[in-house]
């Protein structure tokens, strides 16, 4: 078994789900008292979502390689970033050490492909549905995405900082979600990513009627695929 080398706390909440996927993958997949072989560096999210408001990727970026550097020298063997937003960084990560990185964009467009989606409605902070390093990923593997309107951007940018990242599940959230989603499969989207991996604490893919993809989840999967590969 490999080592994998989380970096995680964007947040603490989705983190969680993270370890405990990861670690309930290989469980289920090696059977018996089996767990993960994994290393975690957790930021502190304050300082990484200051710079994320003041479009300041550079200062993010260097936090996440040093994180990337830290989880080398001890040990990891891949590189496994517990955010969406923060895969803006992926190309620093990837050029602070010698040891593979997991795309979660990679992971989530063989899923959507997996499902028969071919254009998807993408759900996700305001940085990863308006800048193009995640939308530019997903074209080039063949599936051109749909994002909501600047209204339902900001509503859902605000439901995530606001009360996913905290741990906060309230039932307007969800609702104001699900129609966020049906307007977007009324504008064509035909699937629908969770591309924030909070969402999945607000929403059940088992309780829409269109194909949706749990980005934080296929990630795991991704990330035990190579551990176990």
């Amino acid at each position: 078994m490999k080592t994998l080398g989380l970096i995680g706390g964007m947040s603490a909440e989705s983190t969680a789900v993270y370890y405990r996927e990861i670690n309930r993958l290989v469980r289920e997949r090696l059977g018996g008292l089996h767990s993960a072989a994994l290393i975690l560096w957790s930021v502190d999210f304050a300082p990484i979502a200051a710079w994320q408001a003041k479009d300041d990727w550079d200062a993010t970026g260097r936090a996440l390689a040093e994180a990337a550097r830290r989880l080398e020298a001890a040990g990891a063997e891949a590189i496994v970033i517990c955010a969406n937003t923060m895969h803006i960084n992926a190309p620093q990560v990837q050029a602070a050490t010698a040891i593979p990185l997991i795309h979660i964009a990679d992971a989530t467009a063989a899923a959507l492909t997996a499902r028969g989606v071919a254009r998807p409605l993408l759900l996700a902070t305001r940085y990863t549905m308006e800048k193009p390093f995640y939308r530019d990923r997903l074209a080039a593997l063949g599936l051109p995405s749909l994002i909501p309107d600047a209204a339902d951007r900001d509503r859902l940018q605000a439901i995530i900082f606001d009360e996913l990242v905290k741990g906060v599940i309230t039932p307007d959230s969800k609702a104001a979600a699900l129609a966020m989603i049906d307007r977007g499969r009324a504008a064509g989207a035909d699937g629908v990513i969770f591309g924030c991996t909070e969402i999945g604490l607000l929403i059940d893919p088992a309780e829409l009627d269109l194909p949706a993809v749990d980005t934080a989840i296929v990630h795991c999967e991704a990330a035990v695929d190579f551990a176990l590969g």
